[in-house]
């Protein structure tokens, strides 16, 4: 039952007008949200393993979700979802079976992408079923019952919509380990509460994922992987691909226009694509860098500190196997990240994790490149190189001179942008409010969630100000960027650059092979056309070509198309382009999702030139 329900129920028996009785605080953005604090004394390891600890926790959390929910009406469906997730977590540790299944009931009806409302809540459903017929959930007998319930739910779905997510589950039980269940505890939100005392609760309900990794999904992790991978080997009939018929190459024997194209990203090796590099005075290849603390920096990659970089073809490789183990392909790179990960010690997770994200940062920029410049002899590329810190603690750590620096970068890479006459701009890359506050907590600034919020968002404010201005700047020079992988609404969430409204600026969502909507795209009114972003292969530093995921790989799609177009129509403008787009793009029956077609977008700026 509803908690809007029961407050009609209320109302009618106390003849209260139902209008007054159900009114609810509107939340139209992330950061309306109430935050709540927890004072989490000792280790945090101890409250995720003992019972008594972990139960006056969640009590505590759970009354603060419940009185949000009762309190508030939130307008994402997202937001919605990880609350009532939340409580489904809590409900199944504490054997509360039957309030576990009613929520996960709620977050199924809330969720918004067809392989989500199909896949949402099996998992849970298996396992009180088992849990209820056998009642020892340590025992084979349940572990049986498990996976034959699950596998069974499995083989009831339509496999060309949910093979992509299952490979992910897939990928996820074989990665899992108590390192990985509690390393961020240990190595980031302990050190968190050291520094306030406490724990807000945007950083506290991990406490709760942590548990359920432990007492739930690690147990049955060979059994998930042996349900999984049974279900792979049974269905193998790939997704029908839907843009080999839509690309178009523009031959370099035809009469078009050379177009400036830069990829603002971490930075690209030049090297690879030697023809097709805007150079300077000197020969070099036109790069505009700065470092993390938005410093005047040099070079055309990601720098790597000099202890890590003999590990630069080990983190490779890695990036290999977790493509790999994305697409279920069962390679030596692949094997080798599911050992490394699964046998962690204690006190590697926080090297390990650091090092991961620190090559992806060192390849995330090329691999961008590759995808923008394809299939375009006429694309000439400048490298703007923005650093991205990778460590778990902030560094740089959020501040009103880093945001005042940020800005004045953003000016100088922009007018760099119009000083070389640039007139695409490709973004994979975004940041949010509420991402703000987060950092703000690890690096323990702000005494309370209200001192946070604030200084969060005069950052923020900063930040889009800037960013809306250094665009709008720079009408001639078309801005494509990334929508998110939140799997939420850009706008709710109040993404930057994503949710920013300019002519100029086109925001990107992600689809897979077959224009299915990807898992972990974000989505809303400012996403105006899709384009693949799942296992699209491109380039890493050195050659070598590997496959990624993201909406960072659906932009430069649509970024290369923007350029393709310019080179047989260099009059368009910005607003031009993008209308040609888009209206040549294919809006699908669920409204949801609006496909790009770069062969007839082209055809229709060549069109354009004759008229």
């Amino acid at each position: 039952m509803t908690p809007r329900f029961i407050v009609a129920l209320l109302a009618a028996a106390l003849l209260i007008p139902a209008t007054f009785a159900q009114s609810k605080i509107r939340v139209e953005k992330a950061t309306d949200i109430p935050r709540f604090t927890y004072q989490l004394d000792g280790n945090l390891e101890d409250v995720v393993r003992t019972d008594a600890r972990f139960a006056a926790f969640t009590r505590e959390h759970r009354a603060n979700v419940e009185s949000v929910l009762a309190k508030y009406e939130i307008a994402d469906k997202a937001s919605l979802r990880g609350l009532l997730s939340t409580l489904v977590a809590i409900d199944y540790l504490d054997g509360r079976f039957d309030d576990a299944l009613k929520n996960s009931t709620l977050v199924r009806e809330l969720e918004e992408k067809p392989a989500d409302k199909l896949l949402s809540g099996l998992f849970l459903s298996a396992a009180v079923e088992a849990q209820k017929q056998v009642g020892n959930a340590n025992s084979d007998a349940y572990r049986a019952a498990l996976r034959k319930r699950l596998s069974d739910a499995l083989e009831s779905l339509p496999f060309d919509v949910v093979q992509n997510e299952v490979r992910e589950l897939k990928m996820r039980a074989e990665i899992n380990s108590e390192s990985m269940a509690l390393g961020y505890v240990r190595d980031v939100l302990q050190p968190t509460k050291e520094k306030a005392g406490s724990l807000s609760s945007d950083l506290a309900p991990a406490l709760i994922g942590a548990r359920y990794r432990l007492q739930v999904s690690l147990p049955l992790k060979q059994t998930l992987v042996d349900t999984y991978t049974a279900y792979l080997a049974k269905h193998t009939v790939a997704k029908k691909d839907i843009w080999a018929a839509r690309d178009v190459a523009l031959a370099a024997n035809a009469a078009y226009k050379p177009v400036t194209v830069a990829v603002w990203d971490s930075g690209s090796d030049t090297a690879l694509f030697q023809k097709q590099v805007v150079r300077g005075a000197d020969g070099k290849a036109l790069v505009i860098a700065f470092d993390k603390y938005s410093k005047p920096s040099k070079g055309d990659l990601h720098p790597i500190p000099a202890a890590l970089k003999s590990r630069l073809p080990v983190m490779q490789s890695r990036t290999k196997g977790f493509s790999d183990l994305q697409a279920n392909i069962d390679s030596k790179e692949a094997t080798e990240v599911k050992q490394y990960l699964s046998g962690l010690k204690k006190d590697e997770y926080k090297a390990a994790i650091e090092e991961i994200r620190l090559a992806g940062n060192y390849m995330h920029g090329t691999h961008v490149a590759g995808i923008t410049l394809a299939g375009n002899p006429f694309a000439r590329l400048v490298t703007a190189r923005i650093e991205f810190g990778h460590t778990l603690v902030p560094d740089p750590c959020p501040s009103r001179e880093q945001a005042k620096r940020d800005a004045d970068a953003m000016f100088a890479y922009v007018n760099f942008f119009r000083k070389h006459k640039v007139r695409v701009v490709n973004m994979s890359w975004g940041g949010d409010a509420k991402s703000i506050e987060g950092e703000l907590e690890l690096c323990g600034v702000g005494k309370t969630p209200a001192d946070r919020e604030k200084l969060a968002r005069e950052l923020f404010d900063i930040s889009r100000s800037s960013m809306t201005k250094a665009f709008a700047s720079a009408p001639e020079i078309l801005f494509v960027t990334a929508a998110g992988n939140e799997n939420g609404d850009s706008t709710f969430n109040e993404a930057i650059p994503a949710a920013i409204v300019l002519p100029n600026l086109l925001t990107v969502g992600a689809v897979d092979l077959a224009g299915d909507e990807a898992s972990f795209t974000s989505y809303g009114p400012m996403v105006k056309v899709h384009a693949n972003g799942y296992q699209v292969e491109s380039y890493l530093p050195g050659g070598a070509r590997v496959a990624e995921s993201g909406t960072s790989m659906a932009s430069p799609q649509i970024a290369g198309l923007a350029a393709k177009i310019l080179a047989v129509n260099p009059k368009l403008k910005p607003t031009q382009i993008v209308d040609i787009i888009v209206t040549t793009a294919e809006k699908t029956a669920d409204g949801r999702r609006t496909l790009a077609n770069p062969k007839k977008a082209v055809a229709a700026a060549i069109a354009a030139v004759k008229r």
